[in-house]
Formats: C-alpha cells, sequence, structure tokens
C-alpha cells in the first residue's frame, strides 16, 4: 500500500518504484488484482466514512511536475507582430 501512496504522491511509473518495496512488477499485480476485489473502493469508503476528514484540503503547491517535464524545448522564434512590421 506504501508503494501506490509513493507513486500517487511523486506520479512516476511503475518501472520507477524504489527497490524498497520490492519487483515493480510485483507491486503492480498485487495493485490490479486488489483492484479487481475491490480492496481500493472498501478502503475509500471507509475513509469517506470516517467524520474526521470531512474536510480535506489539498495543497496544489506540493503537486510535482514530472522530473522529464523540464527538459522541453523552447520556443525561442518569434514571429513579430504586425504592429512591429508596419513601424
Amino acid at each position: 500500500m506504501e508503494a501506490v501512496l509513493w507513486l500517487l504522491r511523486n506520479g512516476y511509473r511503475w518501472r520507477a518504484l524504489p527497490k524498497e518495496w520490492g519487483n515493480w512488477h510485483t507491486t503492480y499485480t498485487r495493485f490490479q488484482r486488489w483492484t479487481a476485489s475491490g480492496v481500493w473502493a472498501r478502503g475509500l469508503a471507509a475513509v469517506q466514512a470516517d467524520d474526521a476528514l470531512h474536510t480535506l484540503l489539498v495543497d496544489s503547491t506540493t503537486v510535482r511536475a514530472h522530473q522529464h517535464a523540464s527538459g522541453a524545448r523552447k520556443k525561442t522564434d518569434r514571429k513579430p507582430s504586425a504592429a512591429a512590421a508596419a513601424a
């Protein structure tokens, strides 16, 4: 369960799962089995039934971009505007 939460928190793919949680494929297979058997749905229902968790806030500043997002090519070629071309 900790491995799935780590993946959701960080936004990585299954293959990037740290070795601390074992083989990524074994973890993925367990996740799929739990999804099919309704384990995740029952867990979510139990959390939603807790009165103390009716107000839950998510801080968007903790959401991270994927590690490859910073390597995108920048668009440096700018077309001159019509006003600049007329001057």
